[in-house]
């Protein structure tokens, strides 16, 4: 097993992947062209963000985006840590623990203060997971307006 920064030929791969986490949550749906768009994006720049990825031989088998920005509050760079899925035949053997804390020592070697994500409010499963790994519950309450409906 070998976790390091996803590159341009692994988007089908990590397509396969986000069609396994879109299928859990009630928000998103598999859509190849978007994600294909949006992997693409975030790997061609490394100012957007950096997708971390698990690979056992050469098959994708987890991944984790970081997107940065700069929190006026802290005055610095902080992350966004998003899609973060591991297939579930590997699931409850520790991978998901070493990529997301792989994926946090990342974050802090390159100066980012803070890193905040987000769970379906039904997914206790991942909320205990995120408290085991030294995430809190934060008193903020996401709100989403999807520009292409209004």
């Amino acid at each position: 097993m070998k976790i390091d920064k996803a590159t341009l030929t692994d988007i089908p791969q990590l397509c396969t992947l986000l069609d396994e986490l879109f299928s859990q949550e009630a928000e998103f749906t598999p859509n190849h062209t978007l994600q294909e768009k949006g992997l693409s994006k975030i790997i061609s720049n490394e100012n957007v963000g950096v997708i971390l990825v698990v690979r056992e031989s050469q098959k994708l088998i987890g991944m984790v985006n970081i997107l940065f920005t700069i929190s006026t509050a802290l005055g610095e760079r902080v992350g966004n840590l998003e899609d973060f899925v591991v297939l579930p035949e590997y699931r409850n053997c520790g991978i998901g623990t070493k990529l997301l804390s792989y994926a946090v020592t990342f974050a802090e070697k390159i100066g980012c203060q803070r890193i905040t994500l987000l769970t379906d409010d039904d997914n206790e499963d991942a909320h205990r997971f995120y408290v085991r790994n030294g995430f809190s519950r934060s008193s903020m309450v996401p709100f989403r307006l999807n520009t292409l409906d209004t």
